[in-house]
């Protein structure tokens, strides 16, 4: 067994030659790296939107009345709820419902033509919606003509429906009907 015996200047110079032995190969490892880049979107399409079921409707009740031949004039209101994207502008319209009179070559009600029915009867009372507390604005479902428009606010908002009876000349009973509210945007 033979000692060898290495001298501190020359352990140093050994860690020196290892050292520069690493770095040279660092060096040409980087020296032979190559890169390669791509691109890619990110991408999101916002839709308008409008939603008129969402919050169920108040009806519009007449309540009870009881039968007279004399004029009269029964109010009532009821409410929609629609909520549209902010900024949407919307049109809402109330079609004639289920027993309206349509006149012949036109698929809109027209004021006038509403009726609620007792049943299955022949029987009817005529009634009308409006846009207007008044009761002056038919509603209807022409946009443009009459349908009531607005802008959306990103939040539910309470539209009115005002109804108008004149007339409570008929058999007793309960009448209704059963109207269609669409919005468009």
């Amino acid at each position: 067994m033979s000692k060898s015996v290495t001298s501190g200047s020359t352990k140093l110079g050994m860690a020196r030659a290892a050292l520069l032995s690493v770095a040279a190969v660092a060096a040409m490892g980087a020296a032979q790296a190559a890169t390669d880049t791509t691109t890619f979107k990110v991408k999101l399409t916002v839709t308008e939107s409008c939603l008129i079921g969402a919050t169920l409707p108040t009806d519009v009740s007449f309540a009870n009345q009881a039968r007279t031949a004399a004029a009269l004039t029964l109010d009532a209101a009821g409410q929609l709820n629609v909520n549209c994207t902010v900024g949407t502008a919307y049109n809402i319209g109330l079609n004639g419902g289920l027993n309206a009179t349509i006149p012949a070559g036109t698929a809109a009600p027209v004021a006038g033509n509403r009726r609620m029915r007792l049943g299955a009867t022949t029987n009817y009372v005529p009634y009308e919606l409006y846009s207007n507390a008044a009761r002056t604005t038919f509603w209807g479902n022409t946009i443009g003509t009459s349908t009531l428009t607005g802008t959306g606010t990103g939040a539910s908002v309470a539209v009115p429906v005002y109804g108008r009876v004149t007339s409570a000349n008929v058999p007793a009973g309960a009448y209704e009907d059963t109207v269609t509210a669409t919005v468009t945007y």
